[in-house]
C-alpha cells in the first residue's frame, strides 16, 4: 500500500518470520512458564512481515498479545463479528463522507472482520494497513478497531479524491498503491489487484442489495 521505513532493531526475547516452527516453539516456551512467573507477550509486525515479540516491550510498536497471522491467500485466520465495529464504521463514514457499506465491503475483503489479522506482507488489522501507511495516517495501533477503521477510511477517501471518484481505480490504488494505478492508467494487470477489486465490488453489491432502499448510497459499484 505504501513504502515504509526500515524499523530499528530490538532486544526482545526472540524475533522470527511470521510463520514457521521456530515461532511456535518460542511462544510455547513462554506460555509454559508457571502462572506465577509467566510474563506477558508483546508483539508487532514490521513492514517486511516479520513478527517481533518480547516480554520487555522496548519499542512503542509492541502490543500485548500474540498476533494471529493470515494465510498467503489473504484470508483471515478467524472471522470476526461485523456488529462489533458498526459504530466505528458509521462514524468514520460520516467523518470522511464515505458509504459505510463500502467500508464494510473493504473490511470483509481485507480481513473478514478479524481485527488482529496480519497478511503475509505485514498489513495489519481490519482494513489491512501497512505500517508506513498507518504511521502516515496517525494510526498508532493498527490492531485497535477504531483507529484502523478511521485510518483505512481516510486512506480510501484520499484514493477516491485522487482518482476523481472512480471506485474501481480507488480500490485498485488501495490495494496496489496509487503510483501503479497512475502508471497503468487504469486497474493494473496484477492478478491480486484485479481479484481484490472484483471481490470488494462483489461484497459491496451484496451489502447494498441487502440494505433498505433508504440506506443505499448513490455511488454503489458503478
Amino acid at each position: 500500500m505504501a513504502r515504509t521505513r526500515k524499523p530499528s532493531r530490538d532486544k526482545g526475547i526472540a524475533r522470527t518470520r511470521r510463520t514457521g516452527p521456530l515461532l511456535a516453539v518460542l511462544l510455547w516456551a513462554l506460555l509454559l512458564v508457571p502462572d506465577g512467573a509467566q510474563a506477558a507477550i508483546y508483539t508487532f509486525v514490521d513492514q517486511h512481515g516479520t513478527v517481533h515479540f518480547t516480554n520487555v516491550p522496548n519499542d512503542p510498536r509492541y502490543r500485548r498479545g500474540v498476533i494471529r497471522p493470515q494465510s498467503r491467500q489473504g484470508r483471515a485466520s478467524r472471522a470476526g463479528d461485523p456488529r462489533l465495529y458498526e459504530e466505528h464504521i458509521q462514524r468514520a463514514a460520516s467523518r470522511y463522507e464515505m458509504d459505510p457499506l463500502l467500508i464494510k465491503a473493504v473490511i470483509k475483503t481485507e480481513s473478514n472482520f478479524d481485527c488482529l489479522a496480519v497478511s503475509s506482507k505485514g498489513a495489519q488489522g481490519l482494513m489491512q494497513l501497512m505500517p508506513g501507511t498507518a504511521a502516515d495516517l496517525n494510526v498508532w495501533n493498527p490492531f485497535d478497531p477504531k483507529e484502523n477503521i478511521y485510518g483505512g477510511t481516510n486512506y480510501l477517501c484520499q484514493m477516491m479524491a485522487r482518482f476523481g471518484g472512480n471506485l474501481r481505480l480507488a480500490l485498485a490504488a488501495y490495494n496496489a498503491g496509487p503510483g501503479r494505478v497512475e502508471a497503468a492508467q487504469g486497474v493494473p494487470l496484477i492478478p491480486e489487484t484485479q481479484q481484490y477489486v472484483a471481490k470488494v465490488l462483489h461484497h459491496y453489491r451484496q451489502l447494498t442489495a441487502a440494505a433498505s432502499p433508504s440506506s443505499r448510497w448513490l455511488g454503489a459499484a458503478n
